[in-house]
């Protein structure tokens, strides 16, 4: 899905995936996925590709979506990845990258219980 529905609004993926790479000197490619979340229906989780040499981190990341996108397209979640699975192609396989977090919650998940 390229479309994410967030508290009761419908966000394209692309602007998203757009903020993140406008930051031409640190992000080569950028893939936007929901995931379930129990308050907003769904949360905005970017995979993001930066570009060689570049020194960035999610916090600097998610200031820079703060400055450019209104407070419910800002990413809940961004993971820094070396790349994004794709198609021969090109095409992002995104229903890859929604394992990918599936999988981290669950692991978050175990390492909390007791």
């Amino acid at each position: 899905d390229d479309v994410l529905n967030v508290s009761g609004h419908r966000l394209g993926t692309m602007e998203i995936e757009s903020a993140l790479v406008a930051n031409t000197t640190l992000v080569a490619e950028a893939a936007v996925v929901g995931r379930p979340d129990d308050l907003t229906g769904e949360a905005v989780c970017a995979f993001v590709v930066t570009k060689p040499g570049a020194d960035v981190d999610e916090a600097a990341l998610l200031a820079h979506c703060r400055g450019h996108l209104g407070d419910f397209e800002v990413p809940k979640l961004i993971r820094i990845v070396d790349a994004l699975p794709a198609t021969s192609t090109g095409k992002v396989q995104k229903h890859l990258l929604r394992q990918q977090f599936a999988r981290l919650a669950e692991q978050a998940w175990l390492n909390e219980a007791p």
